[in-house]
C-alpha cells in the first residue's frame, strides 16, 4: 500500500470509533480485492474504499450543519435522516480533509450508500464492497451476493439493490429516491422486466 493511503489511514483513525474502522478497512481490503478481480485501478479502489465513511462518525445534527455551511444539498429524505448524508459529506471531506483529487473517488464516495444510474465500476465496487465486507453483519442471500460480487458485477449490484428495498420497505424505513431509480435503471439494463 502506497504511503498516502498509509497517512490517511492514521488521520481517519482519529474520527472514528474502533467499529467503523474496522469496518472501514475490511471495505477497503474487499474493495482492493473486487478491483484486481475486475481490472479496476487498484489504488482507486483503496482510497475510496478508506474513505467511503470517513463522515460516518459525526452527529447528526452537525452533519446537517456542515452541509449547510459547505453548500451541501440536503433533501427531504435526508433531513429526517441525516445519516444518509455521510455519503455526500464524506465525498466533501475526502476532497478537503484528505486532499484526494481523483474525481472517479470522488464520485464513488458520494453514491456509495444509494447507488446512481449508470455507475463507473469504481461506484459498482465501493457499493458493493460496502455491503460484503467479512465483517459485515450476515444480511439475507449474503453468500450469494459474496459469490456474485466476484463472477458478475452488475448482477451483484441488482441484487443488492432489490435486497436493500425489500428490507428497507418490510422496516417501513423512508427510501432515498436515488435507490429506487439506481435499481430500475439496473432491473432495466439487465432486463429484468417481469411480467
Amino acid at each position: 500500500m502506497n504511503e498516502t493511503i498509509t497517512k490517511m489511514q492514521k488521520r481517519l483513525k482519529k474520527h472514528l470509533d474502533r467499529e467503523r474502522y474496522e469496518h472501514t478497512l475490511g471495505v477497503m481490503y474487499t474493495a482492493g480485492a473486487l478491483a484486481m478481480r475486475y481490472e479496476c485501478d487498484l489504488e482507486q479502489a483503496l482510497t475510496a474504499g478508506l474513505l467511503h465513511d470517513c463522515a460516518k462518525c459525526i452527529p447528526g445534527e452537525k452533519k446537517i450543519r456542515m452541509c449547510d455551511k459547505y453548500h451541501l444539498h440536503v433533501s427531504e429524505v435526508e433531513l429526517a435522516n441525516p445519516s444518509l448524508l455521510h455519503a455526500r459529506l464524506g465525498a466533501f471531506l475526502a476532497a478537503k480533509r484528505y486532499h484526494v483529487d481523483d474525481k472517479t473517488v470522488i464520485n464513488a464516495i458520494a453514491c456509495h450508500t444509494t447507488g446512481r444510474p449508470e455507475m463507473t465500476l469504481l461506484d459498482k465496487i465501493i457499493y458493493i464492497a460496502d455491503y460484503i465486507e467479512p465483517g459485515r453483519q450476515e444480511l439475507p442471500n449474503m453468500a450469494v451476493v459474496r459469490r456474485l460480487a466476484f463472477e458478475d458485477i452488475d448482477e451483484c449490484l441488482y441484487r443488492i439493490l432489490k435486497d436493500s428495498l425489500v428490507y428497507l420497505n418490510s422496516r417501513g424505513i423512508p427510501i432515498d429516491p436515488m435507490t429506487e431509480k439506481t435499481f430500475l435503471y439496473y432491473k432495466k439494463y439487465l432486463g429484468k422486466e417481469e411480467a
